[in-house]
């Protein structure tokens, strides 16, 4: 059963982030931790980016994720959600 990765990202950024966010997602498609990420509204600040990994690859990705918002300077841009699943 795959297991869900919920990112929430902050609506009101410059340009360069944005690139790097974009980057992140591509690079989560690219190294196959999933297919497609949904994308809804939270709140007025927020967005959810959400998608589903296998239970195999859910802790690298998450890992990818942290290591990749720590590399970027994205720690107020992006905030990986924890889930139980």
């Amino acid at each position: 059963m795959d297991k869900t990765i919920k990112l929430r990202v902050k609506k009101e950024i410059d340009n360069i982030d944005e690139l790097k966010v974009l980057k992140l997602k591509g690079a989560l498609i690219a190294k196959k931790y999933t297919e497609i990420i949904h994308i809804a509204d939270e709140n007025d600040d927020f967005y959810l980016n959400s998608f589903s990994s296998s239970p195999t690859h859910k802790k690298e990705a998450e890992d990818f994720i942290l290591e990749y918002i720590s590399n970027n300077n994205l720690t107020d841009t992006i905030t990986l959600i924890s889930t139980k699943n």
